[in-house]
């Protein structure tokens, strides 16, 4: 939502291109904080491309846009006018880490081919205070790593002081040196928090004692992934905050901010402090090109691979659930599914579904598990499966194998009509002899005999014979039904989410319309992430809008969609944490069931 300070202007649809700068100083700005930068385009109410070189000392980062343009009627004199104004806002945020007036030097941005020069802006930063009762550290798992090793950041923030808002600057997750992953969430406890420019951190609270006071320390880590070899220098981190230095009088003696500080007359005041970390160095080596092996897909780091099948002993065709695990690294996040289909005499003696089921994390592991079938009776074992990798610590490739599984494979066999019939039937003849004592003896007439003649049609109804052949028959259909409406498997469950995953997505999105402003930006970017992890077997609760742009490159290879559909998100996430409200528009949502149903067309499975 455009903030406060910036004031609409009334033209007409015609009115000349006016681009400018302002920026929201509706607030002091300090040192290390984040603040809004606006390019405001009067006249046109679409985006232009901006050129941000000039102002690359200041790490600018998208805030989102958004088309503030306003219609109104008038009626004078029985005559109805329609005046148009077309105002679009770029934001984007930036830090300055240095005190003073700072000149934000102009920039360029070009709109329908056009060019167009921003005004300079003088911007007043503040720099805070010190104390002793705030504390930064700023630790890594590694200071020596190989390209594409992942390290792990660890940042620790003590507080032993009464604090009110804070903000974190890390320069280290906002430059371009490494590639930023959420780790392996091992608190279930810990919280979401908006570090700022769209990077979201799970963030652990506990009690402690540091330097000898009582602290309360917040603790969260980052998963740093090199970029390239060298020495990479990490600037310091920083946490600016509002600290209670006392109390001053409240004009409301009864309606405070405080309730009890407002009744005895008071109110805390507080200043501006920050803290910061100790710079960092990573020394990063480039990965050697001798003795790569095939099948290295960029793995650094100790992993081993274990694997087990149930069951061992079969026919051909008879489906056996394999089951994977990968573990020995802290972070999994990069292990990838086991490429089966490239152990030859996997393939060759295996029916290996193209269909995957998603993995999980249990006790350390990554866990895969799929569905394979023997198809033939000369299999005796299932093979070892490779996991190739780069072992940081030897500094040399290195090539874990599963054990091999051993199997014991029946043939089919075919059913004859001897078989169903019975193997051991033979026809009985038996001699009949006439008993010449006995009753015979005793009775002269027929009476004697009862008529046996038996009927197939009269036993099927009678009540002894419809109890041994109706009840195992009842039994044996609604088992059949049973088994045919619920069976199912993980990859059938894998297909069917993905197959669902658009239809739900807009269904999901056409209705949150009807919910209040407050909750539309965060249901609309949950909405566009859980469609991305449905429908390409993602986890959606750790993905980012970059995640999201990479998934769409690599599934759909469409550029324009990933930008758009990485910019809504990023916009809804800003848009909570902003300091007023922002309304997501239905515009806004139309473009998202767009861009799912143009991802869906294009997507490669």
């Amino acid at each position: 939502m455009l903030l406060p300070f910036l004031v609409f202007l009334t033209g007409s649809a015609k009115a000349a291109v006016r681009v400018f700068a302002q920026v929201d100083a509706s607030k002091a700005i300090y040192v290390g904080e984040s603040f809004g930068y606006h390019i405001i385009i009067d006249g046109d109410n679409k985006a232009g491309q901006v050129d941000l070189t000039p102002l690359a000392q200041y790490n600018p980062q998208s805030a989102g846009n958004r088309d503030v343009s306003q219609t109104s009627i008038s009626i004078i004199n029985g005559r109805t006018t329609k005046n148009i104004t077309k105002r679009y806002v770029m934001s984007y945020s930036l830090v300055s880490n240095q005190a003073g007036q700072v000149h934000l030097p102009p920039v360029t941005v070009i709109l329908d081919g056009k060019n167009y020069q921003t005004n300079p802006v003088k911007v007043n930063i503040l720099k805070p205070g010190t104390t002793d009762q705030l504390d930064l550290e700023v630790t890594l798992s590694e200071q020596r790593c190989y390209v594409g090793q992942p390290v792990i950041m660890t940042v620790k923030f003590y507080i032993s002081a009464d604090i009110g808002d804070f903000q974190f600057n890390i320069p280290a997750l906002t430059g371009s040196d490494f590639y930023i992953e959420e780790p392996d969430i091992t608190n279930q406890q810990a919280k979401e928090y908006n570090l700022g420019n769209g990077i979201i951190a799970h963030v652990s609270q506990y009690r402690t004692v540091h330097n000898g006071r009582a602290s309360i320390l917040l603790s969260f880590s980052k998963v740093l992934i090199p970029r390239y070899s060298g020495e990479i220098v990490i600037p310091p981190a920083s946490v600016s905050a509002d600290i209670a230095v006392g109390r001053t009088l409240s004009r409301d003696r009864f309606f405070g901010d405080d309730f009890f500080d407002g009744f005895f007359g008071a109110q805390k005041e507080y200043k501006r402090f920050m803290v910061s970390s100790q710079p960092l160095k990573l020394t990063v080596l480039p990965l050697p090109e001798e003795g790569r092996p095939s099948g290295f897909y960029g793995l650094v780091g100790q992993y081993s691979i274990e694997a087990s099948a149930t069951p061992t002993k079969v026919n051909v065709g008879d489906p056996i659930t394999l089951t994977i695990k990968v573990g020995g690294g802290k972070y999994l996040k990069p292990v990838q599914w086991p490429a089966l289909e490239e152990v030859a005499e996997l393939a060759n003696n295996f029916k290996i579904p193209s269909e995957k089921a998603s993995p999980t994390i249990e006790n350390g592991y990554k866990v895969f598990t799929q569905t394979i079938r023997a198809n033939n009776d000369k299999i005796s074992e299932i093979p070892a499966i490779p996991l190739a990798f780069f072992d940081a610590n030897k500094g040399k490739y290195e090539i874990a194998k599963t054990k091999p599984i051993k199997l014991d494979v029946l043939p089919t066999k075919i059913l004859t009509q001897a078989d169903i019939e019975g193997l051991d039937f033979k026809p009985v003849n038996k001699k009949v002899e006439a008993i010449k004592k006995g009753l015979s003896a005793n009775y002269e007439s027929l009476d004697v005999l009862t008529n046996q003649s038996f009927s197939p049609l009269v036993a099927a109804v009678s009540a002894p014979y419809l109890l041994i052949w109706a009840g195992p028959l009842a039994l044996l259909v609604v088992s059949s039904l049973i088994k045919l409406f619920t069976y199912t498997t993980p990859e059938k469950v894998a297909d069917r989410r993905r197959k669902t995953a658009a239809g739900k997505a807009v269904s999901q999105l056409k209705q949150i319309a009807s919910y209040s402003a407050k909750q539309r930006n965060e249901l609309l970017a949950s909405t566009m992430k859980q469609y991305i992890g449905d429908r390409f077997d993602k986890i959606a609760g750790s993905l980012t809008s970059n995640d999201c742009f990479d998934v769409i490159i690599s599934q759909a290879d469409d550029k324009q969609s990933a930008e758009e559909y990485k910019e809504i998100i990023a916009n809804c996430e800003a848009a909570r944490y902003a300091s007023a409200e922002q309304v997501c528009e239905s515009s806004k949502i139309e473009k998202a069931i767009e861009l799912i149903k143009t991802i869906e067309k294009k997507s490669r499975k």
